[in-house]
């Protein structure tokens, strides 16, 4: 981009929020920020984004940095990225080399902050000096010890943050030296200088893999992977101890943000692609199936990386649909039968392959797959498409392509918003899930009414307290379920964990499954006693199964086992947000009265001396609960 161009941006940026048009203004500045990222544009977007804040739904965001050098300039840059990802981010930075003395001090600035994350940036020559520069000194005895002592410091900061904090923490592997100290002789030695530091990142990855929300950010790969030679600034590192050169900052940058985005819940649940030049190269009503370039060989093997990286992504849990203006025969016929495919029809949840407008076609694939506009990423190499969806549907994440389709991989990999930091069984069916899906809702034509359609779904449901092995789900769940939530709380692993182990508390989940297929954990009831009443802290339930008395069963299930448990009223509160209309009329439609109403929402009641709530005849429960299993055993 000119210094014209970006000037114009600028420009337009500001006549946007002068006129009140604050959607735009911020997609302007996230078109600006990707074009020109860096200290001065920083500066800008930060200030304007300041100025939009309270008229963007933006999500808020705690952030801690403990380190071992100056991070100070990469603020900006970090707080542009992550406006930019709908993220206002507030920020901690620990004192200079003091991360031990805070992650031990329960009283420390740092637990006073509250952090939804920390960052533990540690440098390998500060946490481990000898194993870095001194390395061609030390005999084998020194080494071990070196190994034992660094991993036994960073485990113990591990396990005293998850002890002390809720919040999700991000550690810093040990980088490798750009030239080992003994040179070339490194590489032929058993015990080498980077055997040495890889054990202390594999006892790193280890610690952190039973530890709930404690996750390896590997620092060695990100330096190597923009060039270690370029990384480093050594004038700077003894002036400032800032070891980083000003215009690797960048990077680092979007690096936290490929974590924080998916803990701050700002995750594309599908990716819209089109195909002409997109998935592969030419046009298919012109050059025909055998004139596409598409294949492992130049020039085809950018677009056939493409689909590696998009087929990667539903491994992921992500979704693909295809949205493009085009012959549908044409295309078709492409997608079942060419050899140079790695995406098959089978690969998409929904399509719209026809001559209509796009943002008409993105808003019908949202509403078929139940989800929200804000959740669809756009990938299309046509600027002007995109240009319109900016304009048009500015909560879509829209991905600029860059001129070269051999970097089209390497952009959809970069993504932030494809990040996910666990994966369950789930995420991993969710493309059949869809399939089975649009079986339902052809055969759901057939019937007359609804309830002959629920009894030939044949729906089982599964209510279970939740186990180690269901909680990564569970948090997932209150993390990205936003239609049918009636709190909207959103709950890390570790504070479900925590839930799931107070008196009195309950963390439910229920699994669905019916004559077409498995829809896997897919709602989440947390409850708690006090007194006389049963209080529903989180009701939520995908979009997969909304509307098929799914819920019904299992908020029967909660007054059921509340009166059991001598609770004569089971409440709990509708918390508006944007989203979730689905769920506004839930507790009245099963006979709830209003109890109460703020400026927050509306707190319900249900009497159970006298009501009760009718479980669904057409659905089979069985149950896991340590209630339930009580009952069974006695």
């Amino acid at each position: 981009m000119g210094k014209e161009v970006g000037a114009d941006l600028r420009r337009e940026v500001d006549a946007l929020i002068t006129q009140g048009q604050s959607v735009m203004a911020a997609a302007r500045l996230r078109e600006l920020w990707h074009a020109e990222p860096g200290s001065a544009t920083a500066a800008f977007v930060v200030s304007r984004f300041e100025e939009l804040r309270d008229r963007l739904q933006l999500v808020d965001f705690r952030l801690a940095v403990l380190r071992s050098f100056t991070v100070e300039p990469l603020v900006p840059l970090l707080r542009a990225e992550a406006f930019c990802a709908g993220i206002n981010l507030s920020l901690h930075l620990g004192d200079f080399n003091a991360y031990a003395q805070e992650i031990l001090d329960s009283e420390s600035e740092l637990y006073r902050f509250r952090p939804n994350a920390a960052v533990l940036a540690v440098q390998a020559a500060d946490i481990a000096p000898d194993l870095w520069r001194d390395y061609a000194d030390l005999d084998q005895t020194n080494v071990a010890a070196g190994i034992e002592r660094v991993s036994g410091s960073i485990a113990q900061w591990m396990r005293e943050f998850r002890r002390r904090s809720q919040a999700a923490l991000i550690v810093h592997s040990l980088e490798q030296p750009y030239l080992p100290a003994l040179g070339v002789l490194d590489g032929q030695r058993e015990a080498s200088q980077a055997a040495a530091l890889e054990r202390i990142n594999e006892e790193f990855r280890r610690v952190a893999r039973q530890l709930r929300g404690v996750y390896v950010l590997e620092y060695d790969a990100m330096v190597a992977r923009h060039g270690r030679a370029r990384w480093h600034d050594e004038r700077k590192t003894l002036l400032a101890r800032l070891p980083i050169r000003a215009d690797q900052l960048i990077h680092l940058a979007r690096e936290w943000l490929r974590f924080l985005a998916p803990l701050a819940g700002k995750s594309a649940k599908a990716l819209i692609v089109d195909l002409d030049n997109t998935l592969w190269g030419g046009v298919i009503g012109e050059d025909g199936f055998d004139g596409i370039k598409l294949s492992a060989e130049y020039p085809g093997a950018g677009f056939q990386a493409l689909q590696r990286a998009l087929l990667d992504l539903t491994r992921k849990g992500i979704l693909l649909a295809i949205c493009s203006k085009n012959n549908r025969a044409d295309a078709m016929e492409v997608l079942e039968k060419h050899p140079g495919m790695l995406l098959r029809p089978k690969h998409f949840a929904a399509m719209r392959i026809s001559w209509n407008d796009k943002v008409q076609g993105l808003r019908e694939i949202a509403s078929e797959l139940n989800i929200g506009v804000d959740s669809l990423a756009f990938l299309d190499d046509n600027a002007f498409e995109r240009e319109q969806v900016r304009a048009m549907l500015p909560e879509v994440t829209v991905i600029d392509l860059p001129p070269d389709p051999l970097d089209y991989a390497r952009v959809v990999r970069e993504q932030a918003v494809f990040e996910r930091l666990s994966l369950s069984e789930e995420d991993q069916q969710r493309a059949a899930f869809y399939v089975e899906q649009g079986e339902r809702a052809r055969a759901e034509q057939n019937f007359h009414t609804k309830e002959d359609f629920y009894r030939f779904l044949e729906q089982e449901a599964e209510i279970a307290s939740a186990q180690p092995g269901t909680v990564a789900r569970i948090s997932q769940l209150t993390q990205k379920t936003n239609q049918f939530n009636v709190t909207t709380r959103r709950y890390a692993e570790q504070q479900i964990e925590q839930i799931r182990a107070r008196p009195g508390w309950q963390v439910l989940s229920i699994r669905v499954r019916d004559r077409f297929g498995d829809h896997g954990l897919v709602g989440v009831a947390i409850v708690h006693d006090h007194e006389e009443v049963c209080e529903i802290d989180s009701f939520l339930l995908s979009c997969r199964v909304i509307g098929r008395t799914v819920e019904t069963a299992l908020l029967s299930h909660l007054a059921q086992s509340a009166r059991r448990r001598g609770r004569k009223r089971l409440t709990g509160w509708f918390l508006p947000t944007k989203k979730n209309a689905p769920a506004r009329n839930f507790y009245p439609q099963h006979g709830f009265e209003l109890a109460k109403q703020n400026g927050e929402g509306s707190l319900w009641s249900l009497d159970l001396t006298r009501q009760e709530v009718t479980f669904p005849a057409w659905v089979k429960v069985t149950y896991k609960t340590e209630e339930e299993l009580d009952i069974e055993r006695v």
